[in-house]
């Protein structure tokens, strides 16, 4: 193997900065240095993929930048400041500006090269950073291939973030003042700990035989951000039967504060040992640790707010938002290989976009996140909804009832194996801030257990007092449980209280609790197989009548939707009052309720409204809006209704005449427009079609007339 010629690598890194074009022609490294010399940016990120496409690529340079990174970035830093060009704007001096003014005065008085200790650092008056960045083609490695023959190398894994230290200070370069001399001596830091210095080294003392006192002078040491975080093996990647591994990663200078606990990232950085130290080292003996210096962060599913429209999906959800039947394309393209279930996928739809939150002028919160809990009979697909959801949503974290206990969903305080102090270690529930938690088999948790959620629900903080740790953490989230009835199945001689079998006080906070019962059809159960065969054989779903969305256009288009803040306008206000409590009134005279209303429950129907405004990018809310959120809470309780009216006996058509004949009592009219005729019976889970059916069937009878071309009704008074 030849000798490794440094300076002549750093020549070929000079000529690779200063001629590299991009696509357009523009001289992209140069303009970046420009940027750093006018103290805009502090980054230099180096792309490797550029190097590989340099006109006068020479293949070993790009080896030995690869599998040798730690010493390269050293060199292209060299090289930059050899190219970095003068400021073309003035900026503000800072502190380490002025120092560095001083010490270039100072340094031309009373220089003495031939000391190394003397010799100023070029860490020490460098204003960036330089990060190698790894081609993004290929796949990435998962930790579990990473091994010993990787080190020192560039390397690009994929994983979860499970911990994140705190952003500290690390030394790079520590500034000594002699009390004798009054020369300042330097000493470079590569490792986490150091030996400071305590003797002056300088020609003067060392001549004057006079052991100079060293004073650390932190105000002129160079000093880096640093941070550190475990990433963990993502679930899929992890062989049958195995632990998932994981693996420490540093973050320094402009890397930290890019990754928080459950994100899902790819990482690239040099890997590299580190040997233990203290106490530890003793124990170790000649074994050391392995960490991973990042370079750049990818994340998998960005927040929404942080989304970023590629190329273009703008015009895309443009063209999306002009649809007029998008509501119902947006929620078919949702899980399209689960049969049926439509509105149920309508109402998933609503909880990913969510309502606005409300903040008034004295601090009080009012949450905009929708919880839904599907409660029903086993095998109607209510846990693959779920994960479906959990990979739609850019944030999102999924837990069972039974494997979850109350410190595990809140925050749990642990021992940080760092710094040996007492830290809180979110649960699920603050892991999934701004996100969706997603419990399933919510039945069977613990009661004790199920309190810790009640807190989250409604106020959306988890409060803590445990160790001396009194604090309140944010939990913004919205839940969605999914869990059996009492017994297993739905047992139709029971009232629903006793079949759902869940607190009052926790049904409240559920803005829809959807019963969905398995029932025997002969049709539907036939289109069902029919479905469910199909997907088997071609694993995908039968034609829609339309190209279901990909799930990145359906986060685009939430991420569009969720900037929109609509408001009640001042005409609704009378019509949503009465819609709340005509429900309330319902409910009182109903021997068996199936619903617990409260006033939570009218917050539910103004915050479903407005999720479904910001699907039609409305900064206002419509009746029909209104309308949409009273159906739906009125659906998810349809399987029952179905029930009652066939142990009453009546069919259809009877029912939505009693239907119209009370309201019109009610109203004291004898006049029905068509449109609040449907408005009424679609509540009640009706169609169209069943009520055109009635008119005609009733008119004939002669109990009302109806409308040649409105299809108003007038009823008859007999």
């Amino acid at each position: 193997m030849k000798d490794l010629d440094f300076k002549a690598d750093k020549v070929l890194a000079k000529e690779f900065l200063s001629n590299f074009a991009d696509a357009n022609g523009e001289a992209k490294y140069m303009n970046i240095l420009q940027e750093v010399a006018n103290h805009k940016i502090r980054a230099v990120q180096i792309d490797l993929e550029d190097l590989f496409n340099y006109k006068d690529l020479d293949e070993e340079f790009l080896r030995r930048v690869t599998e040798n990174t730690r010493r390269y970035i050293g060199i292209f830093a060299g090289a930059i400041d050899e190219l970095l060009p003068e400021p073309t704007e003035a900026f503000h001096d800072d502190d380490h500006d002025i120092l560095m003014t001083q010490r270039a005065e100072d340094g031309a008085n009373n220089a003495d090269l031939s000391d190394t200790h003397q010799n100023m650092p070029p860490e020490i008056k460098r204003y960036y950073e330089v990060y190698i960045r790894a081609p993004s083609k290929g796949r990435p490695f998962t930790i579990r291939e990473v091994k010993a023959s990787y080190i020192g190398q560039l390397v690009r894994i994929s994983g979860i973030v499970t911990r994140c230290s705190d952003v500290k200070p690390l030394m790079q370069v520590a500034v000594y003042t002699c009390e004798e001399c009054g020369h300042e001596i330097y000493q470079d830091v590569t490792a986490r700990v150091f030996m400071p210095l305590f003797e002056c080294p300088s020609k003067r003392c060392s001549v004057n035989k006079t052991k100079g006192n060293l004073i650390l002078q932190l105000r002129a040491s160079k000093f880096l951000k640093f941070q550190e975080a475990k990433i963990q093996e993502l679930a899929e990647h992890v062989p049958k039967g195995h632990i998932p591994r994981s693996m420490t990663v540093h973050f320094r200078g402009e890397m930290t504060r890019k990754v928080a606990p459950g994100d899902v990232v790819e990482l690239s950085g040099i890997f590299l040992p580190i040997p233990y130290t203290g106490f530890r080292a003793m124990r170790a003996g000649l074994v050391a640790d392995t960490y991973l210096e990042a370079m750049s962060v990818t994340h998998f599913k960005k927040k929404y707010e942080d989304y970023e429209f590629r190329g273009d999906e703008e015009e895309q959800i443009a063209r999306l938002a002009e649809d007029g039947d998008i509501f119902n394309k947006l929620a078919r393209s949702l899980a399209p290989e689960i049969y049926g279930h439509e509105d149920v996928k309508k109402a998933l739809l609503l909880l990913l976009v969510g309502a606005p939150h409300r903040k008034l002028k004295d601090g009080m919160k009012i949450r905009g996140d929708l919880h839904i809990c599907l409660m029903g009979d086993p095998g109607v697909a209510k846990s693959q909804l779920l994960k479906h959801i959990i990979n739609v949503a850019p944030r999102a974290v999924y837990t069972t009832g039974r494997g979850s206990s109350g410190v595990g969903l809140t925050a749990a305080v642990q021992k940080d194996p760092v710094t040996n102090e007492m830290v809180l270690e979110g649960g699920a529930l603050v892991l999934a801030d701004m996100g969706i938690c997603a419990i399933d088999e919510f039945d069977k948790m613990d009661e004790s257990d199920r309190t810790a959620i009640h807190e989250v629900m409604e106020q959306q903080t988890v409060s803590i007092a445990k160790a001396g740790i009194t604090t309140s953490l944010n939990a913004r989230t919205a839940i969605l449980a999914a869990a059996n009835p009492a017994w297993g199945r739905y047992d139709l001689r029971r009232t629903p209280a006793e079949n759902i079998n869940l607190p009052p006080a926790l049904l409240s906070r559920f803005d829809l609790l959807w019963l969905i019962l398995d029932r025997a059809d002969m049709d539907s159960d036939l289109e069902m197989a029919r479905h469910v065969v199909y997907v088997h054989q071609n694993k995908e779903s039968p034609a829609l009548g339309f190209t279901p969305l990909e799930p990145s256009v359906l986060r685009a288009y939430i991420s569009a939707a969720r900037r929109l803040s609509p408001y009640v306008p001042k005409e609704l206000e009378e019509y949503i009052a009465t819609a709340y409590s005509s429900i309330r009134q319902e409910e009182a005279r109903s021997n068996t309720p199936h619903s617990y209303t409260t006033v939570r429950t009218l917050l539910s129907i103004l915050r479903i409204s407005a999720a479904l405004a910001r699907l039609r990018f409305s900064e206002t809310v419509a009746q029909s809006d209104v309308d949409e959120a009273l159906r739906l809470m009125q659906m998810s309780k349809f399987s029952l209704y179905s029930e009652d009216r066939q142990k009453s006996g009546l069919d259809a058509i009877s029912d939505i005449y009693s239907i119209l004949r009370d309201e019109a009592a009610r109203a004291n009219k004898m006049d029905v427009s068509y449109a609040h005729a449907l408005n009424w019976i679609s509540r009640k889970g009706y169609s169209e079609a069943q009520l055109k059916e009635c008119l005609e069937e009733y008119a004939a009878l002669n109990v009302w007339q109806i409308h040649p071309h409105t299809f108003d009704i007038r009823f008859i008074d007999a």
